[in-house]
């Protein structure tokens, strides 16, 4: 089956390539009597709301609040966390809530503190998708969108690292630099008996390898059903009786966690880029496959309209083959790109990260113009981008998608299925068919060490007050129609966004945020469906 594919937050890729950050030069601000400009500063907010029992101590621990510089773990994160507004801390959450007297893990949170505190409503908790991606750098990289808005005066804006991910400790982390490098390298693509066998030793020996570095009982524990756990936890540990969320891409699946096991928690929440929950793991990927070809035919058409195309002279209807024998090359020799190389599937996954926003068509373009005369460097950074690699190594992120992944969903185990679905995904995304006859290689997750804990099917969201989808009509990595049926099954209201882009909310299109501001401030949804435009 294709390896399925993370969704990121485009704002910050943008960011990554253009070298901008995103800073603040607003006054310390005053909570509980702390002044958040100092040091260091402590204050016990909760419990408040409901507090399951055995679990007080949880809801209602004292938070330390400090600088973030020191939570930061990535070059971007080592940029927007010295903002002097931005307030960081940890929280403590059971590591198994099953046995909540034993191990502990620490929650990493980020806040932006709402400008006018005497009308501030509460938290709105933000996870930006992945799984595996940081809540605490979308909001570091989201704070000057929301100064001097409705949002950011009357909201504290609070990103979260989810349990085992970025500042939160213990972090999941699997591969090291250079063995993480290596898998790039190995492109993986014969699918010949022989091949077959190959590819699934090294998936169960990276399973192994997380169990050994990791341990089973983080691994047990790392799948969304936790997470949403420890979001209520922090829901009042920061003093809020009600959740506000925002949750883009997997975010979405996060919040429809959280409805089901805490519908009455509950204040507002907003869904950007929806995983439909009745979809099947084979399903979702075979329509994200779509996705990415929607947006590769946009893209193509975008570049022959432009004065230089990647494409030159070859029409739109053979840009597919044109792009697989642009890479075809590397499925042999993958090309030197200084003291590293650009393998087949950094080619690939570069290309599927710019086709996330068409903010990064003219890079796609550039990159693959530039592929065409030997150099790979633009291809490989967008790779780097999407495993989140710097010059310091990699943040653990692609660690941390696979092993929520294989916990949330039941893993597919029959070669045939595998098969069948492999040759789905090409069918709907030829311009990813490199070729080879379908794989019936099973993935890591079929070899993973712990059982999954993950929920499926239709959502029981009794007593959940309405909630806003928002669902953008040419998202790669998350089709709109899984928004449509967000929206139905969560008895909520749908915000369409006609763009070409992986989720849209705050990200300065003022018809979607006005809609998402009104409802999050005053709880009043739109009557009926809205359409917004670019």
């Amino acid at each position: 089956m294709s390896r399925p594919l993370r969704p990121t937050a485009a704002l910050a890729i943008v960011l990554a390539l253009s070298g901008c950050t995103v800073a603040s030069s607003r006054p310390a601000v005053t909570i509980g009597g702390s002044q958040l400009g100092a040091d260091v500063s402590r204050y016990q907010a909760g419990p408040a709301g409901s507090v399951p029992p055995g679990l007080e101590r949880f809801y209602a621990q004292q938070l330390t609040w400090s600088g973030c510089k020191d939570f930061a773990t990535t070059d971007y994160d080592r940029q927007s966390f010295t903002d002097p507004t931005l307030r960081c801390t940890r929280v403590e959450v059971p590591l198994d809530y099953a046995h909540p007297q034993g191990p502990t893990a620490r929650i990493g949170v980020l806040r932006r503190p709402a400008d006018n505190q005497q009308e501030r409503l509460g938290s709105l908790l933000v996870n930006p998708g992945g799984p595996g991606a940081s809540g605490m750098t979308a909001v570091a990289s989201r704070a000057g969108a929301v100064a001097g808005t409705d949002l950011g005066r009357r909201f504290d804006l609070v990103g979260f690292d989810p349990r085992g991910i970025g500042a939160s400790q213990p972090k999941i982390i699997c591969r090291n630099t250079r063995e993480e490098d290596a898998e790039r390298l190995d492109v993986d693509l014969d699918t010949s008996p022989a091949g077959i066998a190959q590819t699934e030793s090294e998936n169960r020996a990276y399973a192994q390898l997380c169990a050994q570095r990791v341990g089973k009982d983080m691994l047990a524990n790392a799948g969304t059903r936790d997470v949403a756990r420890d979001m209520d936890v922090l829901r009042s540990a920061l003093g809020d009786a009600k959740l506000n969320f925002l949750g883009y891409s997997y975010g979405t699946r996060l919040g429809t966690s959280y409805a089901e096991q805490f519908p009455g928690n509950v204040r507002a929440m907003v869904l950007d880029g929806a995983l439909d929950p009745n979809e099947n793991l084979v399903q979702s990927l075979v329509n994200q496959g779509a996705g990415f070809q929607q947006s590769f035919d946009a893209f193509v058409g975008w570049c022959l309209a432009q004065s230089q195309c990647w494409l030159g002279t070859i029409p739109k209807d053979q840009a597919n083959q044109a792009f697989q024998l642009l890479l075809l090359p590397l499925t042999t020799a993958a090309r030197p790109v200084g003291d590293r190389k650009l393998s087949y599937t950094d080619a690939t996954i570069g290309t599927i990260q710019a086709l996330y926003t068409d903010q990064l068509w003219p890079v796609l373009n550039r990159g693959l113009s530039e592929l065409a005369h030997g150099n790979g460097s633009t291809l490989l950074r967008l790779a780097d981008i999407y495993y989140q690699r710097d010059e310091h190594g990699y943040s653990g992120s692609q660690d941390a998608f696979e092993a929520v992944r294989c916990v949330d969903d039941p893993p597919v185990t029959d070669p045939a299925m595998v098969q069948e679905a492999d040759r789905l995904y090409r069918e709907a995304a030829p311009f990813l068919d490199d070729g080879h006859p379908p794989s019936a290689a099973r993935d890591a997750c079929a070899f993973w060490p712990v059982p999954p804990t993950g929920d499926s099917g239709d959502p029981q969201v009794d007593g959940l007050p309405p909630v806003l989808v928002v669902s953008t009509t040419g998202d790669p990595a998350t089709p709109y129609q899984s928004g449509v049926e967000l929206a139905h099954r969560l008895r909520g209201k749908l915000v369409t966004f006609e763009g070409n882009q992986h989720t849209v909310v705050l990200q300065g299109v003022k018809c979607v945020d006005d809609a998402v501001s009104n409802y999050l401030l005053r709880l009043i949804l739109p009557k009926r469906s809205t359409l917004c435009a670019a």
